[in-house]
């Protein structure tokens, strides 16, 4: 993975596509648009129609991420990255979706962290349920990077199994695909992709004006696929208590099932 322009941050229009292969296949695709943003340049983003922690139409508060203190971003990921020993001392680049309308809600945000040469050498990745729960995966072995579960997500899914992540840019296209296995196999498959052009305010405006409830639309969509889950008769499960650490740190990969299957 590599960065493909100068801007302080890119545009990613595309789509979110997940589907469930058992007990009953489900399926559904959603366009999106997500914003990646160079952390240490973060100010220059500031316009009449996206402001950093600030009102705008579309804005980024940094009291969303990582500590959720408000602090800076870059500073409090290069702790982690120091603490764990992760040498990417190069830029630092956040994908997320960002507040429309002062609403946001991010079922994951990627950090992606450099080194000078500019190889990705680690990626953070912050998944967030809709009980206001976070729980972060540092991912170092990008080759097989695999994360054990530790959160609820979702009612339909135990806390157990693993999450396997693939990540693939290209000079202007971006694509995760994370696949999420139980103890009998691969259980969901979820890509989330897109075109990246670099940012513009005209972009940032073109991209709010086509979605302009894109955050408020992803909460209603996730009820509204639990709700058509629910009538297809899959197992409800009680939420558990959160986990105590909100920080695993994957180094190595793990053996997986036979069974399993990727995103080709």
């Amino acid at each position: 993975m590599r960065i493909t322009d100068k801007a302080a941050a890119q545009i990613m229009l595309g789509q979110v596509m997940h589907e469930r292969v058992r007990p009953v296949r489900h399926r559904f695709v959603y366009p999106v648009f997500y914003l990646r943003v160079n952390l240490a340049r973060i100010d220059e983003l500031n316009s009449a129609w996206f402001g950093i922690n600030r009102w705008r139409a579309a804005s980024l508060q940094t009291k969303d991420y990582g500590p959720r203190d408000g602090s800076d971003l870059s500073a409090w990921m290069r702790q982690l990255l120091g603490r764990e020993g992760v040498e990417a001392d190069g830029e630092i680049w956040l994908q997320t979706f960002p507040r429309l309308f002062g609403f946001v809600f991010n079922p994951v945000s990627f950090w992606y962290c450099y080194n000078q040469s500019g190889a990705l050498r680690a990626v953070l990745a912050e998944v967030n349920n809709t009980f206001g729960e976070s729980h972060c995966y540092l991912l170092t072995d990008l080759d097989a990077a695999i994360a054990p579960k530790h959160m609820h997500v979702s009612p339909f899914c135990e806390v157990k199994g693993h999450y396997r992540f693939k990540f693939r840019d290209s000079d202007d296209t971006s694509l995760v695909s994370l696949n999420y296995h139980d103890q009998e196999g691969l259980l969901i498959k979820t890509t989330l992709g897109g075109k990246s052009y670099a940012y513009t305010t005209q972009r940032m405006r073109n991209a709010l004006l086509r979605q302009p409830f894109l955050t408020l639309g992803i909460v209603l969509g996730i009820h509204w696929q639990a709700f058509k889950l629910w009538r297809k008769g899959v197992q409800f499960f009680s939420k558990p208590a959160a986990p105590h650490d909100s920080l695993t740190v994957c180094t190595t990969s793990q053996p997986l099932s036979h069974q399993e299957e990727t995103i080709s």
